[in-house]
């Protein structure tokens, strides 16, 4: 077993044309013996957004804290702390933050491709 604070793991900055003002963490990964799934958290400062992008597999998302925006079938849907999100493959996708303060969610992919 691991229990972990997800902010006490260092994080990877993202900012480019296609992403801007978003820091990932592994929560839990390869590294940690997790046989199925990686976890990430994502932290999306004001005015921040994800790329857009599809991808084979599924994955899932929780939506720790702030308000943030959600990119499905072409239009924006809102989102809040509590918030769950199924995504299924090849479904385009992208998060974005609506609030005042940081969105953070949680991320789950399946093992086998990149971690962040």
């Amino acid at each position: 077993m691991k229990i972990v604070q997800y902010e006490a793991i260092p994080g990877q900055q993202f900012n480019g044309e296609a992403v801007k003002n978003v820091t990932g963490r592994i929560a839990l990964g390869k590294d940690d013996g997790t046989p199925n799934f990686c976890m990430r958290v994502f932290t999306v400062g004001v005015d921040g957004y994800t790329p857009r992008h599809s991808h084979e597999w599924e994955h899932e998302i929780f939506v720790h804290a702030g308000k943030g925006q959600v990119f499905q079938s072409g239009e924006w849907r809102d989102v809040e702390a509590g918030t769950a999100i199924f995504v299924p493959g090849n479904e385009e996708h992208q998060l974005r933050n609506k609030g005042e303060t940081d969105f953070t969610f949680v991320c789950l992919i399946p093992k086998g491709v990149a971690e962040l």
